[in-house]
């Protein structure tokens, strides 16, 4: 049995509404955010496609990803797309002691700063399991923290390629923040979605953002 939705249900987007779920329905954007990279070969994969379509994404790193692949970590914001905090190690919050995973968040923080000599304001919590303080506590610090409204499930090994892309195409809207995983485990359901929802959209009058 699945542990998560693939829609983030309104009354969830409504108690926790201090997290960004989606925005504004009024234009036809949509904004593809991907998580775990950076990752050899798959994040350039990743870049390239969105060349193709002209489309901007958001990476929520991690910290010591940006460690092992610094000139990846660049290659995502010389190419115009928005880096954000994905913790360090990918903790989860819930099971984390809150000064532990601040710490964690901080570490990722300083090596994104020292590699991409950016500062990122854009925090994803693995797994999207936090707890109130230390979502308090970051967004203290400055951070907005985006969740999403469609989860493409890539990472579920157990379903189809065909399945992950119903997954978006089902779900998605104009302001719909969609999450795909930069990583060895979600590539063979990224690899077949991401060209097709790239093309789907495009084809209908979407444009892609990324998140500032």
């Amino acid at each position: 049995m699945k542990k998560y939705v693939v829609k983030t249900p309104k009354i969830v987007k409504h108690i926790f509404n201090n997290w960004k779920w989606k925005f504004s329905k009024e234009e036809k954007i949509i904004y593809l955010t991907f998580d775990d990279g950076p990752t050899p070969k798959i994040t350039n994969w990743i870049l390239n496609e969105l060349e193709k379509y002209c489309a901007k994404a958001t990476f929520f790193c991690l910290g010591k990803n940006v460690a092992n692949n610094p000139d990846l970590a660049i290659s995502i914001i010389n190419n115009g797309h928005s880096l954000g905090n994905h913790t360090y190690n990918h903790f989860n919050g819930l099971h984390t002691k809150t000064e532990e995973y601040l710490a964690d968040v901080n570490a990722a923080e300083n090596t994104i700063q020292k590699i991409t000599k950016k500062k990122t304001n854009l925090f994803r919590p693995p797994y999207g399991k936090i707890k109130f303080y230390q979502s308090k506590k970051i967004r203290k610090k400055g951070y907005k923290i985006i969740m999403w409204d469609v989860l493409s499930a890539d990472f579920d090994t157990t379903i189809s390629s065909k399945q992950c892309l119903h997954n978006v195409i089902k779900n998605t809207e104009s302001g719909s923040i969609i999450t795909f995983h930069d990583s060895e485990k979600a590539s063979k359901n990224l690899k077949f979605a991401l060209p097709e929802v790239l093309k789907y959209y495009s084809e209908k009058g979407y444009v892609f953002e990324n998140i500032s």
